[in-house]
């Protein structure tokens, strides 16, 4: 599974509360999208595409069946997962909801900074690609073995989907945060790190004009603490 929030009750609590939400074949899609939204499963390729999902729902090109199973899951299971639609790859994925502390055990500190770098190049500043240069510069240019440990951490995203290459038709090597990657971090952890960045609190208006492209993230959807 993926990183995101905290977990304060049995998250199997949460299936019997998609009883009364979902038909039973819907039950059994949101079942395989949580199997195949496993790293250990299926690799990098996680979830199920549109077409699949569709299929499984018996709804192919049904836009309003998709949307309604997406909206009634999520309403459903909402503190423990959430259901996500990569438009950009065609898929559909499972984030589980983790505590900081999981999230630590998973992710070095460092990850996590290359991450937040990449967020807000690409979800912010609207860049494409992050280059592996410019990771260097701004997070390894005084660290010993820089490439090395740039290159770990890295990886380490790429394991959980967060981040993949970009091919940039050029030698250098880049980098695409993917939807996974940015739906990893809360509304009140960014927060924090803008605040933090400005040595001063901030309200949530000023946060959204910080983060220009904010309305990626639906309202009440909390991921990294």
């Amino acid at each position: 599974m993926n990183l995101m929030d905290e977990m304060n009750v049995n998250p199997l609590n949460a299936m019997q509360a998609i009883k009364g939400m979902l038909s039973e074949d819907e039950e059994i899609v949101f079942m395989n999208l949580l199997f195949s939204s496993s790293a250990t499963i299926r690799a990098g390729n996680f979830g199920l595409s549109r077409r699949e999902v569709e299929k499984q729902l018996k709804s192919s090109g049904d836009d309003e069946k998709f949307d309604s199973f997406l909206k009634r899951v999520n309403q459903a299971v909402s503190r423990y997962f959430q259901v996500i639609y990569d438009e950009k790859k065609d898929q559909v994925i499972v984030m589980m909801r983790v505590s900081a502390k999981a999230a630590r055990s998973t992710l070095s500190k460092e990850s996590l900074a290359i991450l937040l770098f990449m967020f807000y190049q690409q979800e912010v500043l609207q860049h494409e690609y992050t280059l592996f240069d410019q990771l260097l510069n701004a997070l390894g240019h005084e660290t010993t073995k820089a490439n090395q440990r740039l290159n770990l951490n890295i990886d380490q995203l790429k394991k959980i989907g967060a981040l993949e290459e970009y091919d940039t038709n050029s030698n250098e090597k880049a980098y695409a945060i993917t939807a996974i990657g940015a739906n990893m971090f809360s509304d009140s952890f960014l927060r924090r790190t803008v605040e933090f960045s400005q040595s001063n609190q901030l309200n949530k208006e000023e946060v959204l004009k910080f983060f220009k492209r904010y309305n990626l993230y639906q309202e009440g959807t909390d991921q990294i603490e």
